[in-house]
């Protein structure tokens, strides 16, 4: 619906989407009624395959209805959050204007408004709140967000807004005057006396400070002034409740033909600024930050807003290019549209230059001036928070993406890495260590589990690792990797070991932990250029209070310090911030990819811990790794006879039903477990499965499927086949780690997960011990 239309609306009405699902469904069905009744075949295939369609197509339709009111209720609760830590007025609406959450400052403002709509909301402000925030959200389509001032009679207020979806806005409601979380407004009028008049000299609106001077409601320019017409940076006798009175007057272009005359007194003296022409000294004091540019780019004039909003002094001398950047192109092209009246009031957001290269300014540009002397009169506004605000929505939106990207990669490699390793395995049975092909085939086996690292390592990038934590002394852990690391570091750098004698344990996946821990020594060591000296030190700490450090807050409690300390070239001041990142790095091009230590970030994030960096550049860098000390739970149990492990079988008994989509995975598996003495049925899907199943006399011992198939995933029709055969044992494989297909439905009790790649010896080993009965539990 038009957005004049939509902030009108009071109430949610019935999706518009939802009678065409529906007709789409009874179309379908009368298409298969029909069909039933026909005596003819050629017109009974054509309305069952009309009727089929249909539903298929209804069927398709609600799903990504579905898909798409998940995704938007996601993105609502990205913005619920956002404006819940904001400390002024804040609103979340839908497409429709309806206020779907407000935080505390507008309850405080403006009391319950969830339910209703923004221009109800703020008709108390606005003579025609639908209409102004209708032309707000038409603006802001083109860029994302808006920023729109608004002066009324009762003084002037900013209203922002920043689109998140077609079904999700913020809206921010700033009150220069507003009196604090009370919900009465101060009546406190803006710096000067201020009215706005039309092309024809009608006034359209005054402020509080104007109403008190001239004492009435005026119509016309020429209701108050003597002399006709008004030019900006003279004086001017005004008739007001005081008689005749000698004001200054500064005046300043407005939209849609309309001008904003600001009332100064003329007694007062004015202190013009040295780069100021003849009339620009008025407006040295308004609020709203102006320049003066001349069509080459020179900036003519400014005021005091102006250059406090860009960090500058003086302006003199200066051109607009040197403290903005162009909007993607030159920006004297973008002045030279202005001036030719192609791009006048169309807002641009620039990026601050020199000492403000983190500040965004939407600028303005309106034409002014006679034919000798054109230029133009550009509007600023800061913008900074805003554009921060929608970087960091796409950069966490970006990260989710590669995310799942990793994730999905890693799948497909785990795959690849499980048919590769397991017919290596094969071989290696039917070879022994005097064969010629022997050590070819451990060379393959050694580099296959080099390449699953690897495939860990972009699972950990994605933060969707499946962990094996365990309580360790990071002395021992270290005391292991010493080999390895004096190995990686080479003859001309020296490793340093300094533990606490006292070092409390941790909990942490031992794997994943030792690939941090060699990550930041490699780092080290190429930071060093190969000469020089890297101390790895742990202690434990006690924070007494929570410690609030780049973004993170640590809470108080005991905790294990490792410090990894380089003596090498240090890291960057503008690149100290983002080396967590993805694809950042301080190496050469060619030398490192950037994901070495944005992997270390997410390990050490999911492991409960934090990193911090500190770095001078010249003297070197330090990483901070802080990990909660772990303290084992001391039960008091009776004393039992260890039981005594039952040895593997080297021939064993039963029926597997091995349910595997990818080929060589499943021929692998298959060939393992006939091997050992199990008779082998094989399924490429779900459907196969439980088809064969449908024969009662046909005897199944264990499951053994993959989760995520084409069509139905493993512990959907697992669950079917449950039912008729209860005391089947399951063991669940999967690229994915366990808790990635977390599907909500009841958890498939008593079934074991192995995750790939995985050995010959990991897959009969978790046969045989499902089928008697000794695996552990685990969910689907």
């Amino acid at each position: 619906m038009p957005f004049d239309q939509s902030f009108e609306t009071q109430r949610p009405k019935v999706p518009a989407g939802l009678p065409p699902l529906v007709h789409l469904l009874a179309a379908g069905c009368v298409c298969i009624a029909v069909a039933i009744a026909m005596p003819v075949p050629s017109l009974y295939f054509g309305f069952a395959i009309c009727g089929g369609i249909l539903i298929l197509t209804a069927g398709f339709v609600g799903i990504a209805r579905k898909r798409d009111a998940r995704a938007s209720k996601r993105l609502r609760a990205v913005a619920d959050m956002i404006i819940a830590h904001d400390t002024g007025v804040g609103f979340v609406t839908d497409q429709s204007g309806l206020i779907r959450h407000a935080n505390a400052g507008a309850n405080d403002r403006f009391g319950a408004t969830e339910g209703t709509s923004l221009a109800q909301v703020l008709g108390t402000m606005l003579a025609n709140p639908a209409s102004v925030l209708a032309q707000i959200i038409a603006q802001a389509h083109a860029t994302g967000a808006k920023t729109e001032d608004i002066v009324t009679r009762g003084g002037h207020f900013r209203l922002r807004v920043l689109i998140m979806g077609e079904a999700c806005q913020i809206w921010w409601l700033d009150e220069p005057g507003a009196a604090g979380r009370g919900g009465a407004v101060r009546r406190q009028p803006a710096t000067f006396p201020m009215l706005t008049v039309g092309p024809s000299d009608q006034m359209i609106q005054m402020n509080d400070g104007f109403r008190d001077l001239v004492g009435k409601t005026c119509h016309a320019l020429e209701d108050v002034f003597d002399e006709l017409p008004l030019r900006s940076g003279h004086i001017h006798s005004l008739r007001g409740l005081q008689g005749q009175t000698e004001v200054l007057i500064a005046i300043t272009e407005g939209s849609d033909e309309t001008r904003d005359i600001y009332i100064l007194p003329g007694g007062l003296p004015i202190l013009t600024p040295p780069q100021f022409e003849p009339g620009w000294d008025a407006i040295e004091n308004l609020p709203v930050p102006l320049l003066k540019i001349a069509p080459d780019g020179a900036l003519l004039a400014s005021n005091r807003e102006a250059r406090q909003l860009l960090n500058i002094g003086s302006t003199s001398g200066r051109q607009l290019a040197d403290v903005l950047d162009g909007p993607g192109r030159p920006i004297n092209d973008w002045l030279a549209e202005a001036l030719a009246g192609q791009a006048g009031h169309v807002s641009q957001f620039l990026h601050g230059r020199g000492d403000q290269q983190d500040t965004f300014v939407q600028v303005t540009l309106n034409t002014a001036g006679g034919p000798d002397d054109l230029h133009v009169i550009a509007v600023l506004n800061d913008v900074t928070e805003l554009k921060t605000l929608e970087a960091q929505f796409v950069q966490s939106q970006k990260m989710q993406a590669i995310g799942q990207l990793a994730g999905g990669v890693a799948h497909d490699f785990n795959n690849l890495l499980t048919a590769i390793s397991g017919h290596c395995e094969l071989l290696l049975c039917n070879h022994d260590e005097h064969d010629r092909d022997y050590s070819d085939l451990i060379q393959i086996h050694q580099n296959t589990n080099r390449a699953a690292s690897l495939v860990g390592q972009l699972l950990a990038f994605s933060r969707k690792q499946t962990l094996q934590p365990q309580a360790l002394d990071l002395r021992d852990t270290l005391s292991d990797l010493t080999h390895l690391l004096n190995r990686l570091v080479g003859e001309k750098v020296s490793l340093k070991l300094d533990h606490d004698q006292k070092l409390a344990r941790i909990k942490a996946d031992k794997r994943q932990l030792e690939q941090v821990l060699m990550n930041l020594v490699v780092n080290a060591r190429d930071a060093m250029q190969g000469a020089g000296e890297i101390r790895v030190v742990t202690k434990n700490t006690h924070l007494k209070k929570a410690m609030r450090r780049d973004r993170a807050t640590v809470p108080a409690g005991d905790y294990v310090l490792v410090k990894v300390i380089d003596e090498g070239h240090g890291i960057p001041a503008d690149k100290l911030e983002k080396i967590f990142e993805p694809f950042v790095t301080t190496k050469r091009v060619g030398e490192g990819t950037g994901l070495g230590l944005s992997t270390a970030y997410g390990i050490i994030k999911q492991s409960g811990g934090y990193i911090f960096v500190d770095s001078e550049v010249g003297v070197g860098a330090t990483f901070s790794l802080l990990f909660p000390s772990y303290t084992p739970k001391e039960e008091t149990v009776a004393p039992v006879v260890p039981a005594i492990a039952k040895p593997l079988k080297t021939s064993a008994e039963g029926v597997v039903l091995l349910v595997e989509d990818e080929a060589p995975v499943r021929a692998f598996a298959a060939r393992a477990l006939r091997l050992r003495g199990y008779i082998v049925l094989e399924a490429d899907c779900a459907e196969t499965a439980l088809e064969m199943l449908e024969d009662d006399e046909l005897r199944v011992d264990i499951f053994v499927t993959d989760v995520i198939m084409p069509g139905q995933d493993g512990p959907t029709w697992v669950r079917k086949a449950l039912l008729k055969r209860p005391e089947t044992k399951v063991v669940f494989v999967s690229g994915y780690p366990e808790d990635a297909f977390d599907d909500g439905q009841p958890q498939v009790l008593g079934a074991a997960f192995l995750p790939k790649p995985f050995s010959l010896k990991d897959l009969t080993e978790t046969v045989q011990e499902q089928l008697s009965g000794a695996a552990t539990l685990a969910h689907a």
